[in-house]
Formats: structure tokens, sequence, C-alpha cells
């Protein structure tokens, strides 16, 4: 019997496709993304980034080496590349700070509207240093997104915050932390990568905390938000890579920028938080620009 291209199809699983469930968790997401922000904040009254950091990656050190216990996955942590390992946290650690930095100087939404950005700046930079195609399409992505960018800002219109420019500068580390990852993936586990996020992140924590001599310690009142700050992160992308495995990812990222529009909410009930309209017209500018790279970067693959 011939090998036909017909047959092979047909003899191939189906890809995951169920949007419901996908929701659920993206619903999961939506919220740990969001408690973190509010602990964020909270934590900030007692702690500086530094210190919020070293503790989260306590806090991620030990689930690590937990559920890699119990799975039995501990073994596959290998030193085969420590340099790129080092390089990627380095690079999410202070992307991550800028964004804690973020979260207690500008408006929730506008953080979260410029976060969005962090998949346009990985696709050049997957271009420059990875060598992928930058087609026409994907250019035309990133100059929308970068229209999206100049709303919310509005260079002359109004003052560059400090808390625009870090929460922008996040997402560029956000997107070198992606390149990065991509390139580990092809060769070490998630296990493995997950054990350097923690650890050395841990240790480069300590050593920015303890420069000056001193380190906060969390009061008692505190530990739930540091609680919510360690584990936050952890469900949120848990949940995250659950709904990508059950749903295709141009159905999955745009339940992701729900985040948006719930962060607005938590900011106007919370924090008396005015939503301008720039950051709305802007952030629809930065969804269309994501959607579009999706939805292209898809089709190329079939």
């Amino acid at each position: 019997m011939t090998d036909t291209a017909p047959a092979r199809a047909a003899q191939a699983p189906a890809p995951p496709n169920n949007p419901l469930r996908a929701a659920v968790w993206m619903i999961g997401a939506i919220v740990a993304f969001s408690a973190m922000a509010v602990a964020g904040r909270a934590a900030s009254l007692e702690l500086d980034t530094f210190e919020m950091m070293t503790y989260r990656s306590v806090i991620g050190l030990v689930v690590v080496l937990a559920v890699g216990g119990y799975a039995g996955t501990l073994n596959q942590i290998s030193t085969r590349h420590l340099g790129a390992q080092f390089a990627r946290n380095l690079a999410h650690f202070t992307g991550q700070n800028l964004w804690f930095f973020a979260l207690t100087v500008a408006p929730l939404a506008v953080v979260f509207a410029l976060e969005f950005t962090s998949p346009l700046w990985t696709m050049l930079f997957a271009a420059l240093f990875l060598g992928e195609r930058l087609t026409p399409w994907k250019v035309l992505a990133g100059l929308i997104g970068f229209a999206g960018i100049l709303i919310i800002v509005q260079p002359g219109a109004q003052p560059l915050t400090i808390g625009m420019v870090a929460a922008a500068s996040a997402a560029v580390f956000f997107a070198t932390t992606a390149i990065f990852t991509k390139r580990l993936t092809r060769t070490e586990t998630i296990t493995c990568i997950m054990f350097y996020l923690t650890a050395m992140q841990l240790v480069i924590g300590l050593i920015a905390c303890l420069w000056d001599g001193d380190m906060a310690i969390p009061s008692p009142a505190m530990l739930p938000w540091i609680a919510i700050i360690g584990l936050g992160g952890l469900t949120a992308h848990f949940c995250l890579t659950t709904a990508l495995s059950l749903a295709p990812a141009s159905i999955v990222m745009p339940m992701d920028f729900a985040r948006l529009p719930a962060i607005a909410v938590v900011g106007m009930l919370v924090y008396a938080e005015a939503l301008a309209w720039g950051v709305i017209v802007g952030a629809a500018l930065i969804f269309a620009a994501n959607y579009l790279n999706i939805l292209t970067s898809q089709r190329h693959k079939t």
C-alpha cells in the first residue's frame, strides 16, 4: 500500500481544541496575575523589589524541589548550559524587578498594557538572534504594536513617567528571557529550567539585598502577600501552559488579554485609578498586533 500524504494526515493525532476547558484555565491565570500585582503593591510598603524577588525565589525553589522530587525529575537538572541559564535568569530578574517597581508608581492598566508588548519584542529578537524569518506581516504587527505604545505613552502630550519607562523596559527584558528560554528548551527540561530560575534568582536577589548590609524581614501581616507573590507566578504560568495544551494559541492568547480589563477594574475599585482613553486605544492596537502575529505565524506552520 502506498503511504500517501492524506493517509498520514488521517492517522496523525488531532491537535488539541477544547476552548471551554482552556478558558477555565485562563481564568485561573488571570486571577493569579492580578493577585500577584495587588500583592506586589501591598508588599512594597515593607519590602523593596529585590527583597520581594528573593522571598519569591525561596518559595519557588521549595515548590520546584518538592514537585520535582515527587515526579522523579530532579535527575534532569544538568550543568550543560550554565552560561545561558545565568543570562536568562539575569534578564528575567531584571525584568521582574522593573515590573514590580512599575506596579508601585504607575496605574495597573498601564503596566499590564505595556507588558503585552513583550511578544512583539520577542518576535524582533528571534529574527535578530535566532535567525527566524521576519515576514512583512510580522513587520506590520510590530508597527501596529509600536503605534499602540506611542498612544499609551503619548510623548509630548503628557510627561513620560518613570513607571512607564520601567513597565516598557520590563517587557524588553521579558522578551530577552523568552529568547534564552527558546534556546534552552531545545536541550533542557522544564524541571531543569525552573530549578535554575529559582536557584539563580535567589542568589542574585540575596546579593542585591545584602549589598548595603540591610535586608528587611517581612512582618507576620506581610507573609500572606509574600506567599501570593511566590505562588502567583508559578500558578499563572502553569495555567497558561495548560490552556495552550488544550487549545491553539490563536484562541488562548486573546483570552490572556482579558488580564488588562480585569486589572483595570481592580485598579479602579481598589486604588481609584482612572482608565485613560489612551490606554484603551493603545492596548487595543497592541492586542491586534499580537493577534496578527499569532495568526500569520500559525499560517506559515501549516
